[in-house]
């Protein structure tokens, strides 16, 4: 069983930084593509960035491109979320998803991702 544990959410005011760690105990985790996802009050959950386990290659929504940068450290068993000029529709509950298939491309489907995390809060707010 892979285990996923996100940190970093808290709350900022719009225009601030935060950064989402997801970290994983599983050795195969540096193997797997890892995505976050983001669930707002009274809306579906919805994607935001993925990342290669194989060369680390990335695809981002739309919203979030350019703002946000999703990377990681296979040394450490850890994927960032660098989440840069917050505003309040960023507010939501971050979950990070792996995805152990070798589908040969990223995906922003998250039925297509096995593992969940148990989500961390981030809430913009002046």
């Amino acid at each position: 069983q892979v285990q996923l544990v996100e940190s970093g959410g808290g709350l900022v005011q719009p225009g601030d930084s935060l950064r989402l760690s997801c970290a994983s105990s599983a050795r195969a985790f540096s193997r797997f593509t890892t995505g976050w996802f983001r669930q707002a009050p009274g809306k579906e959950r919805e994607f935001v960035a993925t990342i290669a386990g194989s060369d680390s290659s990335t695809y981002y929504a739309d919203s979030v491109k350019g703002r946000f940068t999703i990377s990681r450290d296979n040394a450490k068993n850890t994927v960032y979320l660098q989440m840069n000029s917050l505003n309040v529709e960023d507010t939501a509950v971050y979950y990070c998803a792996a995805d152990a298939n070798s589908r040969g491309f990223l995906t922003r489907i998250s039925r297509d991702y096995d593992y969940w995390g148990q989500g961390t809060q981030v809430t913009v707010s002046s």
